[in-house]
């Protein structure tokens, strides 16, 4: 079942996806790219400061030989005398080490951002399981390391022959040299076998990194399913939002009829648009109080009829009014001239219709 649920996952993942991960402390880590940063530090650091650490240990340790007959090793002597080695074995050896760890960190850090999860704390039973440690112990990542440890074994060896054994004859009589010499020629070498190892290191790194990129990747990929459900938490369900859009436009549709009576002139197409327009002295252009189409336009038809408000009939007016102006909004300035000219129409009706009642 585990593996069809796998298999399901052939999209690319969201990056709500990824920051889920990375929030769970699942971040792409090669372990080959933090060891090379360790080693290329250890070379830098060799070659830098080897000079400067075994002259300030030489200084130290040459002064008590010097005068170890005047140092007092009983009691309180062998404590300040213990106390001094380490300081000085630590100033010389500082430096150096604060570059093993600042290598250490960026071998982290520059493969991803610092993640801050309890997530790998949390008791798991799979971590305890003998059934879930042999399939870690035959899955493709173990069989992928083991296969990569012996190519590194492989091809570290074969260099480090290639690079000793034209050395052997120096190495042979190295028995015979100077402590210093021996020194000299042992960091000769270990300077180019370091170089070697970090230049073949860095390929296996890389290749390593993209490796892990590619089952970390694998990984996060989504199902269908899966990518429905982010998107109705994201963007909500489209079913209920549609029910809200509809009872929105249904308490909208609301407002609008109720505004209807107010109107001044309904302007329709005949049947298929209806426009309610209202428009009292002192306004800068008549206003939209509801317009519609069919069922709605009937509607308004309706309800101006039994608010006795009159009905005129201009198709092309009608249809440009419905394209161009809102709810509530003054009409464009195009259309004063044409609504202007059924207004005054509409009120020397109503004036007429004054006069004869009087």
């Amino acid at each position: 079942m585990a593996d069809e649920h796998d298999s399901d996952r052939s999209e690319d993942p969201t990056q709500k996806r990824l920051d889920e991960a990375h929030q769970r402390g699942d971040v792409v880590k090669s372990q080959e790219v933090s060891t090379w940063f360790v080693i290329g530090g250890g070379a830098l650091m060799l070659a830098a400061f080897s000079g400067s650490m075994s002259s300030g240990l030489t200084t130290t340790f040459r002064g008590f030989l010097a005068n170890s007959y005047q140092i007092p090793v009983d009691g309180r002597g062998l404590i300040a005398l213990t106390a001094r080695v380490e300081r000085e074995v630590l100033a010389a050896i500082a430096l150096p080490l604060g570059v093993l760890v600042l290598a250490a960190i960026a071998g982290n850090v520059i493969q991803h951002r610092l993640v801050w999860s309890a997530d790998s704390l949390k008791p798991k039973f799979s971590k305890i399981s003998p059934l879930a440690g042999l399939k870690r112990l035959f899955s493709r990542q173990a069989i992928a390391n083991f296969i990569k440890g012996l190519i590194k074994l492989a091809v570290l060896g074969s260099v480090m022959v290639a690079l000793l054994w034209p050395q052997r004859h120096r190495l042979e009589s190295l028995v015979s040299t100077d402590i210093l010499g021996t020194l000299l020629l042992t960091r000769s070498l270990s300077l180019d076998l370091l170089a070697a190892v970090v230049a073949i290191l860095f390929l296996v790194a890389a290749a390593d990194y993209l490796f892990q990129y590619r089952q970390w990747f694998e990984r996060q990929k989504m199902s269908l399913r899966e990518m429905k459900d982010e998107f109705k938490q994201t963007e909500g369900d489209p079913q209920v939002k549609g029910k809200i859009r509809q009872l929105r436009q249904a308490r909208a549709r609301r407002r609008m009829m109720a505004a209807v009576p107010k109107a001044s002139v309904i302007i329709t197409n005949p049947t298929h648009y209806a426009i309610a327009l209202q428009y009292d002295r002192g306004m800068n252009a008549p206003v939209c109080l509801a317009k519609g189409t069919d069922l709605v336009a009937l509607k308004i038809r309706e309800l101006a009829a039994t608010h006795s408000i009159p009905i005129v009939e201009n198709p092309p007016l009608a249809r440009a009014l419905h394209a161009t102006v809102e709810i509530d909004e003054e009409i464009p300035t195009e259309h004063y001239k044409a609504v202007a000219e059924i207004i005054g129409y509409v009120m020397k009706l109503r004036r007429g219709a004054g006069q004869a009642r009087t």
